[in-house]
C-alpha cells in the first residue's frame, strides 16, 4: 500500500472530483468534520511521535565513538540547513508566480459538521529537546536498557505511523472534498505545475553540483551512474532505506575511503534529506501564496528552518514520514491553518517518489565529500569504530 499511496491519493482525488457534486452538503460537512479531527489527533499525538523518533535516533547515535559522532551529527546539520537556506531562494522565486486563488465569499464556504478539539499538551520543541538528551543519557549510561526502550519505541512509533498511512486517504478526502465545494481545486492544479518544475530543477541541479565538487570533472559521469539504481529504487519504493543497500554500493565505488562511505549512509539515510530540505519550504512558499498569506522575512525563515533541521532526525523512513512531522512547525512559524496543512501533506506525498530519489542521490554525495574530508589520515580508524 505504501508504495502505492501516489497513486491511491490521485484516485482519491479524480473520484471526488468526479462525484462531490452528487453528494449531499450535510454528508460533505461531516467528511471535512472527519479530517478535522484526524488532524486534530494527529497534532495531539505528534510530541509523542517526535519525542520517541528522536530518542531512538539519539540512543543509536550515543554508541558511537564521541569524536566522530559529534563530527557527523555537525556535517549533517551543516548540510541540511544549507540547502534549507538555498531553497528560501527558490521559494521566494516560487512565490512570484500567480498562484492566488478565488475563494468562496464568507458565510459560503463549507463548514464541518463538528469540531474534535483537544489541548496542546506538551510544545514540540520540548518533546525534540526531551528525546535527544534523554536518548543520550540513556546510550551512554543504560545501554542494556537503552536497547530494550529502543525495541520498544521502534514497535510504538512504527504502529503508530503506519497507523497514520492508513486513514491519509480518509484525512485528506475531507479537505479535497471542501475545496471542490469551494471551487478551488481547479486552480490549485493549473497553478502547480510550475512549482513542481521549479524543485526538480532546483534540488537535482543542487545535487549534482555536489557531485561535481567531490569528482574530478572527467569522472563526473561515472559516479552519478554508479548512483543512479539506488536513485531509482528509491523513487519506486519511496524509501530511502529500502535502497540503502545499493546506496552504499554506489557510495563504495565513488568514495576516497570505501570503509568510512559504508559506515556513514546506515547512519545518515533517515536524516541527511536534501530532497525534503528543498521540497517542503517551497511547497510552503507556493502554498502561502496561494492562500494570500505574505512570505515570510529572512529572520522568521531562519526560526523556521532551524526547527526544520532539528525535526529532521525525528523522520521516519516512511513513504510520507518526511511531511508528518513538519506539520506542527509548519503550522507554528509559517502560520499554516487546517487547509494549508492539509494541501501540503498531500502535494508531498504526490511529489514522494521524486523527492526520495533526491534523497538518495544526496545522501551519495554526502558520504563522498565526508570520505576525502573527515580527519584526514584518521577516517580508516573512525571508520573501524563506526563499524
Amino acid at each position: 500500500m505504501f508504495r502505492k499511496m501516489p497513486f491511491i491519493l490521485l484516485m482519491f482525488i479524480a473520484v471526488l472530483g468526479m462525484v462531490h457534486s452528487w453528494i449531499p452538503v450535510h454528508a460533505q460537512s461531516i467528511l471535512y468534520g472527519i479530517s478535522l479531527s484526524i488532524k486534530a489527533l494527529i497534532v495531539f499525538f505528534l510530541p509523542c511521535l517526535i519525542f520517541g523518533l528522536l530518542l531512538k535516533a539519539s540512543i543509536g547515535f550515543s554508541r558511537t565513538a564521541s569524536k566522530t559522532i559529534l563530527f557527523l551529527i555537525g556535517a549533517i546539520i551543516a548540510s541540511n540547513f544549507l540547502s534549507t537556506l538555498f531553497s528560501f531562494c527558490v521559494g521566494k522565486l516560487a512565490y512570484q508566480f500567480n498562484l492566488s486563488m478565488d475563494f468562496p465569499a464568507e458565510g459560503t464556504g463549507l463548514d464541518p459538521a463538528f469540531i474534535l478539539a483537544l489541548p496542546k499538551w506538551i510544545g514540540n520543541d520540548i518533546a525534540m529537546g526531551s528525546g535527544l538528551l534523554l536518548g543520550i543519557f540513556l546510550g551512554r549510561f543504560k545501554p542494556s536498557f537503552a536497547s530494550k526502550v529502543s525495541v520498544w519505541i521502534d514497535w510504538i512509533t512504527g504502529g503508530m505511523l503506519k497507523a497514520l498511512l492508513y486513514v491519509i486517504p480518509l484525512f485528506l478526502s475531507g479537505f479535497f472534498i471542501k475545496m471542490y465545494h469551494d471551487q478551488i481545486v481547479g486552480s490549485i492544479i493549473r497553478n502547480y505545475g510550475p512549482v513542481f518544475g521549479i524543485i526538480v530543477g532546483s534540488v537535482f541541479g543542487y545535487v549534482l553540483f555536489l557531485y561535481f565538487l567531490a569528482s574530478r570533472q572527467s569522472s563526473f559521469l561515472q559516479v552519478v551512474k554508479n548512483m543512479i539504481p539506488a536513485a531509482v529504487t528509491g523513487f519506486g519504493s519511496m524509501s530511502s532505506a529500502a535502497a540503502m543497500p545499493l546506496t552504499i554500493l554506489g557510495a563504495e565505488k565513488n568514495a576516497k575511503n570505501p570503509e568510512m562511505a559504508r559506515s556513514i549512509i546506515p547512519m545518515t539515510v533517515n536524516v541527511h534529506l536534501i530532497g525534503d530540505c528543498f521540497a517542503i519550504p517551497i511547497f510552503a512558499f507556493a502554498v502561502m501564496k496561494s492562500f494570500g498569506i505574505p512570505d515570510p522575512s529572512f529572520l522568521s525563515y531562519l526560526i523556521f528552518a532551524g526547527f526544520f533541521v532539528l525535526a529532521k532526525f525525528s523522520v521516519a523512513a516512511v513513504p510520507g514520514g518526511g511531511i508528518l512531522v513538519m506539520l506542527p512547525i509548519l503550522e507554528a512559524y509559517l502560520g499554516f491553518n487546517s487547509t494549508m496543512l492539509s494541501l501540503i501533506t498531500a502535494l508531498y506525498i504526490l511529489f514522494d517518489p521524486i523527492i526520495t530519489a533526491a534523497n538518495v542521490l544526496g545522501n551519495g554525495a554526502f558520504a563522498m565529500h565526508l570520505s576525502r574530508i573527515n580527519l584526514g589520515q584518521k577516517s580508516e580508524r573512525s571508520a573501524k569504530v563506526l563499524g
